[in-house]
């Protein structure tokens, strides 16, 4: 599975959980500099 379709599932997941909006900004920037940094 690529990270890329891993991230939009788990965000879909936790938007359905509630998570906020700025939350997930900031998990989507640590994503991508997981992603850049390997």
């Amino acid at each position: 599975m690529l990270l890329s379709k891993a991230w939009e599932a788990f965000e879909s997941v936790k938007r359905i959980e509630g998570f906020s909006p700025q939350t997930l900004k900031a998990y989507r920037l640590q994503a991508s500099l997981l992603i850049k940094y390997f």
